[in-house]
């Protein structure tokens, strides 16, 4: 991604004598706040890569994954004034791609059916799940690539899942958020988050247990 294009003017890479790549986010929205240019341009080569990996996990059959990435960095742009709270910008950042995705997915036809949470799918044990392992600095090289490996086939267990599950699971597991923030994004109630969540840990169960068996699990 092009990260000039989301903010089109010269950049300054030092103000006050300070090197802006060395501020924190929050400092960094501050100096946005101001129109400074190049604060923006050092926010969107941090998270661009954060950015476009979420919608690669929300919509992985979605062919303008990048265009998504460049719109999402235009609405954070156009709407980081508003943001009061310069610390929490990476869970603001969440929300503005989150928002993207769904109207999106109001603006294109859709291609599968939404599913009744009422249907019986997968199981409702949450104690039946499997994680991804976060990874250890410490790990040696067969460890460390024994866990790649394992994180793609978690992501494509994601992947594979339908999209209010695996929406859910995406923003509780990969990205963090707590389950009333989830239900405030998805604009559900918080024990259908929870449900789907719970459905979802036990679906990707299913999809791994023949190659880890019982020993891996999803974080509650």
């Amino acid at each position: 991604m092009n990260s000039a294009l989301a903010c089109p003017a010269k950049t300054m890479s030092v103000v006050n004598g300070t090197n802006l790549a060395s501020l924190s986010d929050g400092e960094l929205v501050v100096l946005c706040q101001k129109d400074n240019r190049g604060a923006f341009e050092v926010l969107v080569k941090r998270h661009q890569r954060t950015v476009y990996g979420m919608l690669m996990k929300l919509a992985p059959d979605w062919t303008d994954t990048a265009d998504l990435a460049q719109e999402s960095f235009i609405r954070i742009w156009k709407g980081i004034n508003k943001l009061q709270n310069p610390q929490a910008f990476k869970s603001w950042v969440v929300q503005i791609v989150t928002h993207l995705f769904y109207d999106e997915l109001r603006r294109r036809p859709r291609r599968t059916p939404i599913l009744s949470l009422d249907q019986a799918m997968y199981g409702e044990d949450e104690s039946d799940a499997v994680t991804r392992d976060i990874e250890d600095p410490a790990a040696g090289p067969e460890e460390l690539l024994q866990r790649k490996d394992l994180d793609a086939m978690v992501q494509s267990a994601i992947a594979s899942l339908p999209r209010q599950f695996r929406t859910a699971i995406v923003l509780r597991e990969l990205e963090d958020l707590s389950y009333d923030e989830i239900a405030h994004l998805t604009n559900t109630d918080i024990g259908t988050v929870k449900s789907r969540i719970s459905r979802a840990r036990s679906k990707v169960q299913q999809i791994l247990r023949p190659q880890f068996g019982e020993s891996k699990k999803l974080s509650a």
